[in-house]
């Protein structure tokens, strides 16, 4: 990873901001998929044992809203793989039956539940001039589903989210493709491209600005729905079943409704992360 992308590395423990904790969530996946990486060694997964895994990583994340500085954290974390249970941080989900096609394909179910840390706090508000005057924006948890076609070519799945907090009441539906390559049983190479749509609560949530929220420099704005789109690459190289350490980098392309509002003036996102994992 370039070292510019870790200057001013913030260490995960007290005081985090939300944030910070979106990098944390944006870790989830990354993770658990370098995790099952890890079991390949010539072949799919083992999900019939149970494994504890333990790890660290540096997440750096520029995010679209004006004047926010770059988010750099470092941090520790804990994940649990069983036949029936995936669990990481504040995402889990639980496992159902899958549906055996052939023996180089089957589509994998499962069902989700996660704390969503999206929006920004007091902090937030106080170090970003264009937030400043702005309510507070509150995480909340979603439940949804999951599924995924693992095939010879390329995996495809898709992931429905919706908040059942009433925080937010926003949904997203997500759609996306990724290829792996294994090279020496050691190294795994896979690009993939996701489409992220997000409903107009979700968009309004994040990105509006209500009424009593306008000013001169921040005319008032309601959300409406879009979509966002993921390129990204993840390079992960796996010293035994054990062990093994990833970067992965993606760029997003953020939706016309977004880049409308008054609180963004970039076109883009971009995240970079490096991490080791080792699973007992």
């Amino acid at each position: 990873m370039p070292i510019p992308y870790l200057s001013n590395i913030t260490v995960f423990k007290h005081g985090i901001t939300s944030s910070t904790l979106i990098l944390v969530l944006g870790f989830c996946a990354p993770i658990m998929t370098l995790a099952n990486a890890a079991e390949y060694r010539g072949g799919r997964p083992d999900t019939n044992t149970s494994r504890w895994g333990i790890g660290i990583g540096a997440i750096s994340q520029q995010q679209g809203i004006k004047g926010i500085d770059r988010n750099t954290v470092v941090i520790p974390f804990l994940s649990y793989e069983s036949q029936y249970v995936r669990w990481f941080g504040p995402s889990i989900d639980i496992k159902l039956p899958s549906v055996i096609i052939d023996k180089a394909q089957q589509i994998k179910f499962s069902l989700t539940g996660r704390y969503d840390f999206g929006g920004y706090d007091d902090d937030d508000i106080d170090d970003t001039p264009i937030l400043q005057g702005m309510d507070e924006r509150e995480g909340g948890f979603g439940i949804g589903a999951k599924a995924q076609w693992q095939n010879p070519w390329l995996d495809v799945y898709a992931q429905w989210m919706s908040d059942v907090s009433g925080d937010r009441d926003g949904h997203y539906f997500s759609l996306g493709v990724d290829k792996r390559w294994i090279f020496d049983q050691q190294i795994m190479v896979s690009p993939r491209i996701v489409a992220v749509w997000l409903d107009d609560n979700y968009v309004d949530f994040q990105y509006g600005v209500q009424s009593h929220e306008a000013t001169v420099a921040r005319s008032a704005y309601t959300g409406e729905a879009t979509v966002n789109i993921e390129l990204g690459l993840r390079v992960a190289y796996l010293f035994d079943r054990s062990s093994s350490v990833f970067i992965d980098g993606s760029i997003t392309s953020l939706g016309d409704e977004i880049k409308d509002s008054p609180l963004v003036d970039s076109a883009t996102e971009n995240k970079f992360m490096l991490a080791y994992l080792y699973k007992f």
